[in-house]
């Protein structure tokens, strides 16, 4: 057993095995990244922001990649720098992304912001995935996480069609390179949170607290999730514990898509 810093005791699934993670600079990822190293793993904390990428790899103990993950030499480079430092690429947490404001509906929105939230959010999967697996068929096992979102199974009124879009892509992505590494070793699953609290949600609803008070009414739980309980789930997906979860949309979305109405 190990300690998180808020004092949560946290089994040890993944000592020794080599963890990376894109975006680990603030929200999910860090709190990923947090989680991964409290359950024994060598993290390899991936941003394009120096500074918050560095502090999370101080906070983990691990090592710092800085990285664009639209460009395929950078992706290339950081799971070779993971497999040159530890000598394996276990578990591969893929989940940078952006919301920017400027994608809406599809009325309003352009064809670059469009093709921008398409690069970060749907592409930089591919490309983390297609770097990753030939590591982790080399190995014979695998755990990829790639973030999608509830929006991949929802639909919404306040939309954001890039956004909607792309984690609709990662899902589909993700479903077909599980069932066709299975026998490899390799799972894919799809992560599909909820909206949680961080800074990305923070700055879209400050913008906008007409659409945070309209999404807030749709989750039976009442909040937004904390990025601890995302990790959490991250940490299972990439755990033998979830040995038989593979090609999954694992929810975790507070019961938002099993809801018909909501509690007053």
């Amino acid at each position: 057993m190990t300690d998180l810093t808020d004092g949560t005791a946290v089994c040890r699934r993944l000592p020794g095995r080599t963890a990376v993670v894109t975006g680990a600079g603030s929200g999910i990822g860090l709190a990923a990244a947090r989680r991964l190293a409290a359950e024994g793993a060598h993290v390899v904390c991936a941003d394009i922001d120096e500074a918050a990428g560095k502090a999370a790899a101080e906070a983990t103990g691990g090592l710092f990649v800085r990285t664009d993950v639209t460009v395929p030499e950078d992706v290339e480079a950081l799971f070779r720098a993971a497999d040159d430092r530890y000598g394996s690429v276990d578990v591969a947490f893929n989940n940078a992304g952006i919301s920017p404001p400027e994608d809406d509906s599809i009325l309003d929105t352009g064809i670059d912001a469009w093709r921008r939230v398409q690069e970060v959010n749907l592409t930089s999967v591919y490309l983390c995935c297609k770097a990753a697996i030939p590591y982790m068929r080399r190995q014979g096992r695998g755990s990829i996480v790639n973030t999608a979102s509830f929006v991949a199974v929802l639909g919404a009124a306040t939309s954001q069609i890039s956004y909607t879009a792309s984690k609709g892509g990662v899902l589909a992505m993700s479903r077909e390179l599980g069932v066709q590494f299975a026998r490899e070793g390799i799972r894919v699953n799809a992560l599909c949170p909820g909206p949680v609290n961080t800074p990305l949600l923070t700055e879209l609803f400050a913008k906008d607290p007409e659409r945070a008070a309209r999404r807030l009414v749709h989750i039976p739980a009442g909040r937004f999730a904390e990025a601890e309980e995302i990790a959490a789930a991250v940490a299972f997906l990439a755990s033998d514990d979830a040995s038989f979860v593979n090609a999954a949309e694992f929810l975790v979305d507070g019961g938002i898509a099993g809801a018909y109405v909501t509690p007053l």
